[in-house]
Protein backbone atom coordinates (compact mmCIF):
# COMPACT_ATOMS: atom_id res chain seq x y z
CA UNK A 1 0.00 0.00 0.00
CA UNK A 2 1.43 3.29 -1.26
CA UNK A 3 1.42 6.35 1.20
CA UNK A 4 -1.22 8.11 -0.48
CA UNK A 5 -3.83 4.60 -0.11
CA UNK A 6 -6.47 4.86 2.26
CA UNK A 7 -7.43 1.04 3.94
CA UNK A 8 -10.73 0.36 2.94
CA UNK A 9 -13.88 0.82 5.00
CA UNK A 10 -15.81 -1.66 6.70
CA UNK A 11 -19.55 -1.97 6.72
CA UNK A 12 -21.51 -2.49 9.89
CA UNK A 13 -25.06 -4.02 10.34
CA UNK A 14 -27.74 -3.12 12.69
CA UNK A 15 -30.25 -5.36 13.48
CA UNK A 16 -32.56 -5.80 16.34
CA UNK A 17 -36.66 -6.65 17.07
CA UNK A 18 -39.20 -3.63 17.06
CA UNK A 19 -38.92 -1.82 19.96
CA UNK A 20 -35.13 -2.48 20.87
CA UNK A 21 -33.39 1.26 19.95
CA UNK A 22 -31.86 0.62 16.89
CA UNK A 23 -32.71 3.64 15.27
CA UNK A 24 -31.99 6.16 18.51
CA UNK A 25 -28.84 3.99 18.79
CA UNK A 26 -28.22 4.46 14.89
CA UNK A 27 -28.83 8.24 14.49
CA UNK A 28 -26.65 8.66 17.77
CA UNK A 29 -23.56 6.98 15.72
CA UNK A 30 -24.62 8.71 13.06
CA UNK A 31 -24.13 12.07 14.53
CA UNK A 32 -21.20 11.67 16.67
CA UNK A 33 -18.88 10.69 14.02
CA UNK A 34 -19.28 12.64 10.87
CA UNK A 35 -17.07 9.94 8.86
CA UNK A 36 -19.69 7.33 9.22
CA UNK A 37 -21.82 7.15 6.33
CA UNK A 38 -25.50 5.68 6.43
CA UNK A 39 -26.78 3.87 3.18
CA UNK A 40 -29.85 4.91 1.39
CA UNK A 41 -32.42 1.70 0.58
CA UNK A 42 -33.72 1.89 -2.75
CA UNK A 43 -37.44 1.40 -2.85
CA UNK A 44 -40.97 0.82 -4.84
CA UNK A 45 -43.11 3.29 -2.35
CA UNK A 46 -44.13 6.83 -2.95
CA UNK A 47 -42.08 9.33 -1.52
CA UNK A 48 -44.45 10.79 1.87
CA UNK A 49 -44.95 14.07 2.83
CA UNK A 50 -41.34 15.65 2.99
CA UNK A 51 -39.48 12.78 1.98
CA UNK A 52 -36.65 13.48 -0.81
CA UNK A 53 -35.13 11.40 -3.43
CA UNK A 54 -31.75 10.63 -2.39
CA UNK A 55 -31.88 11.54 1.12
CA UNK A 56 -34.72 9.55 2.57
CA UNK A 57 -34.84 6.71 -0.24
CA UNK A 58 -34.08 6.05 -3.50
CA UNK A 59 -37.39 5.99 -5.03
CA UNK A 60 -37.58 3.59 -7.85
CA UNK A 61 -40.34 1.60 -9.72
CA UNK A 62 -40.68 -2.00 -9.84
CA UNK A 63 -39.56 -2.13 -13.34
CA UNK A 64 -36.32 -1.07 -12.36
CA UNK A 65 -36.12 -2.35 -8.90
CA UNK A 66 -36.48 -5.95 -10.57
CA UNK A 67 -33.60 -5.45 -13.11
CA UNK A 68 -31.56 -4.35 -10.39
CA UNK A 69 -32.02 -7.94 -8.73
CA UNK A 70 -31.39 -9.17 -11.91
CA UNK A 71 -28.11 -7.37 -11.81
CA UNK A 72 -27.06 -8.51 -8.92
CA UNK A 73 -26.80 -4.72 -7.80
CA UNK A 74 -28.18 -4.65 -4.80
CA UNK A 75 -26.67 -5.89 -1.29
CA UNK A 76 -30.16 -7.33 0.19
CA UNK A 77 -33.69 -7.02 -0.32
CA UNK A 78 -37.00 -7.64 1.01
CA UNK A 79 -41.42 -6.91 -0.13
CA UNK A 80 -43.22 -5.45 2.71
CA UNK A 81 -46.74 -4.80 2.14
CA UNK A 82 -46.30 -4.80 -1.46
CA UNK A 83 -43.13 -2.87 -2.14
CA UNK A 84 -39.33 -3.38 -2.33
CA UNK A 85 -36.66 -2.39 -0.33
CA UNK A 86 -32.97 -3.02 -0.75
CA UNK A 87 -29.38 -1.64 -0.40
CA UNK A 88 -27.44 -0.90 -3.08
CA UNK A 89 -24.19 -2.68 -3.87
CA UNK A 90 -22.65 0.09 -5.38
CA UNK A 91 -22.85 2.92 -3.15
CA UNK A 92 -21.86 0.91 -0.26
CA UNK A 93 -18.37 -0.38 -1.67
CA UNK A 94 -17.60 3.14 -3.09
CA UNK A 95 -17.64 3.95 0.13
CA UNK A 96 -15.68 1.58 1.44
CA UNK A 97 -12.92 1.67 -1.53
CA UNK A 98 -12.73 5.45 -0.42
CA UNK A 99 -12.15 4.48 3.73
CA UNK A 100 -15.44 5.17 4.84
CA UNK A 101 -17.28 3.04 6.93
CA UNK A 102 -21.06 2.13 6.50
CA UNK A 103 -23.85 1.52 8.84
CA UNK A 104 -26.77 -0.68 7.40
CA UNK A 105 -30.23 -0.52 9.47
CA UNK A 106 -32.02 -3.90 8.28
CA UNK A 107 -33.64 -6.52 9.91
CA UNK A 108 -32.47 -10.12 10.39
CA UNK A 109 -33.22 -11.57 7.50
CA UNK A 110 -31.46 -8.84 5.25
CA UNK A 111 -28.44 -8.99 7.37
CA UNK A 112 -27.86 -12.99 6.63
CA UNK A 113 -28.37 -11.74 2.80
CA UNK A 114 -25.34 -9.25 3.15
CA UNK A 115 -23.11 -11.61 4.91
CA UNK A 116 -23.71 -14.04 1.82
CA UNK A 117 -22.96 -11.48 -0.49
CA UNK A 118 -20.04 -9.37 1.84
CA UNK A 119 -18.31 -12.24 4.14
CA UNK A 120 -16.55 -9.53 5.75
CA UNK A 121 -19.21 -7.45 7.00
CA UNK A 122 -19.78 -6.95 10.67
CA UNK A 123 -23.52 -8.11 11.84
CA UNK A 124 -24.13 -6.63 15.46
CA UNK A 125 -28.08 -7.42 17.28
CA UNK A 126 -29.25 -4.73 19.11
CA UNK A 127 -31.60 -6.74 21.87
CA UNK A 128 -33.75 -5.56 25.05
CA UNK A 129 -32.65 -6.33 28.73
CA UNK A 130 -35.74 -8.51 28.46
CA UNK A 131 -38.92 -9.15 26.74
CA UNK A 132 -41.29 -7.80 30.01
CA UNK A 133 -39.16 -4.44 28.82
CA UNK A 134 -39.57 -4.73 25.66
CA UNK A 135 -43.11 -4.93 26.05
CA UNK A 136 -43.24 -2.24 28.60
CA UNK A 137 -41.19 -0.10 25.93
CA UNK A 138 -44.01 -1.03 23.04
CA UNK A 139 -47.31 -0.20 25.55
CA UNK A 140 -45.48 3.20 26.51
CA UNK A 141 -45.53 3.77 22.85
CA UNK A 142 -49.50 3.89 23.31
CA UNK A 143 -50.10 3.31 19.42
CA UNK A 144 -51.38 -0.58 19.53
CA UNK A 145 -53.92 -2.69 21.40
CA UNK A 146 -52.72 -5.59 23.63
CA UNK A 147 -53.66 -7.93 21.28
CA UNK A 148 -50.88 -6.17 18.66
CA UNK A 149 -48.32 -5.85 21.49
CA UNK A 150 -48.62 -9.84 22.26
CA UNK A 151 -48.53 -10.03 18.46
CA UNK A 152 -45.10 -7.68 18.42
CA UNK A 153 -43.54 -9.43 21.31
CA UNK A 154 -43.81 -13.21 19.84
CA UNK A 155 -42.29 -12.07 16.49
CA UNK A 156 -39.70 -10.10 18.46
CA UNK A 157 -38.54 -13.16 20.07
CA UNK A 158 -38.72 -15.19 16.92
CA UNK A 159 -36.13 -12.52 15.68
CA UNK A 160 -33.86 -12.49 18.33
CA UNK A 161 -33.59 -16.16 18.00
CA UNK A 162 -31.18 -15.35 15.02
CA UNK A 163 -29.03 -13.90 17.09
CA UNK A 164 -26.49 -16.78 16.88
CA UNK A 165 -25.69 -15.77 13.16
CA UNK A 166 -24.30 -12.37 13.93
CA UNK A 167 -20.94 -11.38 15.56
CA UNK A 168 -22.06 -9.07 18.47
CA UNK A 169 -24.97 -8.74 20.45
CA UNK A 170 -25.51 -5.56 22.50
CA UNK A 171 -28.06 -5.27 25.06
CA UNK A 172 -29.88 -2.06 25.24
CA UNK A 173 -30.68 -1.76 28.61
CA UNK A 174 -28.81 1.95 29.05
CA UNK A 175 -29.36 3.92 26.06
CA UNK A 176 -25.59 5.80 26.61
CA UNK A 177 -23.80 2.24 27.27
CA UNK A 178 -25.38 0.64 24.91
CA UNK A 179 -23.91 4.06 22.49
CA UNK A 180 -20.36 3.22 23.94
CA UNK A 181 -20.63 -0.44 23.42
CA UNK A 182 -21.14 0.10 19.55
CA UNK A 183 -19.04 2.46 19.12
CA UNK A 184 -16.33 0.41 20.88
CA UNK A 185 -17.50 -2.34 18.64
CA UNK A 186 -17.35 0.32 15.36
CA UNK A 187 -13.64 1.13 16.44
CA UNK A 188 -12.61 -3.11 16.56
CA UNK A 189 -12.93 -2.90 20.82
CA UNK A 190 -15.93 -4.77 21.06
CA UNK A 191 -14.78 -8.58 22.26
CA UNK A 192 -16.61 -8.44 25.44
CA UNK A 193 -19.82 -8.48 22.77
CA UNK A 194 -18.57 -11.36 20.61
CA UNK A 195 -21.61 -14.19 20.23
CA UNK A 196 -18.82 -16.32 20.46
CA UNK A 197 -18.23 -15.24 24.57
CA UNK A 198 -19.97 -17.60 26.84
CA UNK A 199 -21.30 -14.68 29.00
CA UNK A 200 -23.01 -13.44 26.17
CA UNK A 201 -24.79 -16.13 24.79
CA UNK A 202 -25.96 -16.79 28.26
CA UNK A 203 -27.48 -13.16 28.61
CA UNK A 204 -28.77 -13.47 24.95
CA UNK A 205 -30.54 -16.80 25.84
CA UNK A 206 -32.02 -15.23 28.91
CA UNK A 207 -33.26 -12.61 27.30
CA UNK A 208 -35.17 -14.88 24.55
CA UNK A 209 -36.24 -16.87 27.34
CA UNK A 210 -38.19 -13.97 29.07
CA UNK A 211 -36.40 -13.57 32.11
Amino acid sequence: MTAAAKAPGNLFVLSAPSGAGKTTLTRALLAADPRLRFSISFTTRPPRAGERDGHDYFFVDHARFEAMIAANELLEHAAVFGNFYGTGRAQVQAHIRAGRDVLLDIDWQGARQVRQRMPESVLIFIMPPSLAELGRRLRGRATDSDEVIGRRLAEAQAEMSHWPEFDYVVINDDRALALATLQAILAGRGAACRTSDPAVRRLAAAVIGGT
